[in-house]
């Protein structure tokens, strides 16, 4: 979290930590670059898009109070009700969360997390596997999130070897279900990753 719960001093513990059910959990370590620049090309994304519009997006480092035992800070997020918006964080469901996969986060993300992001009216919520170049869109319909699609990148050599009609069934963007108008191009989300070592 920005601020460590078990105090408010500059001099406190800089570890990243959330808050489950009451518990102060340990966050991963520190994103890798490719955590990084995913998370960067999607709230560029949001940014650019959101500029002038009462919606707001927020990267990594911003808390999020959705119960009085529940304190996370997704990797991104559009607020839309800004009376939700404090000094401190977010009060309150977000419309939208993003949570990039990282070794010590997916079981989380694909746990606890979603379940109180679907309890607590997250009305879209994106999980993106880094590795596999995927993203999962859950939405919430009548209080429970349903998979809604999940889109792969496919890799330009395979791309290549396809004959031009199956390259036309291929799924390469999506809809971001809180806005009529803006397609999400696969592409986008993992421009320029570094290939893993």
């Amino acid at each position: 979290m920005n601020s460590n719960l078990a105090c408010q001093e500059d001099t406190c513990d800089p570890r990243r930590e959330e808050v489950h059910n009451g518990q102060v959990v340990l966050m991963a370590p520190s994103p890798n670059v490719n955590h990084n620049s995913i998370l960067s090309n999607i709230f560029r994304i949001f940014d650019r898009y959101l500029e002038k519009k009462r919606c707001k997006p927020f990267m990594n480092g911003t808390d999020v109070y959705l119960t009085e035992n529940d304190v996370f800070v997704p990797d991104m997020m559009v607020v839309c009700d800004r009376s939700k918006i404090k000094w401190n964080g977010i009060h309150g469901a977000p419309d939208l969360v993003v949570e990039v996969l990282s070794l010590g986060t997916a079981k989380r993300d694909r746990g606890y997390k979603k379940d109180m992001y679907e309890k607590c009216g997250v009305r879209e919520y994106w999980i993106v596997s880094q590795k596999e170049k995927t993203v999962e869109v859950y939405l919430l319909e009548e209080g429970h999130f349903r998979l809604d699609g999940a889109y792969s990148l496919v890799p330009e050599e395979i791309l290549r070897e396809l004959k031009e009609k199956d390259r036309k069934n291929i799924i390469s963007e999506f809809q971001c279900s809180l806005y009529d108008d803006l397609t999400i191009r696969l592409e986008d989300v993992f421009d320029d990753l570094l290939e893993e070592i």
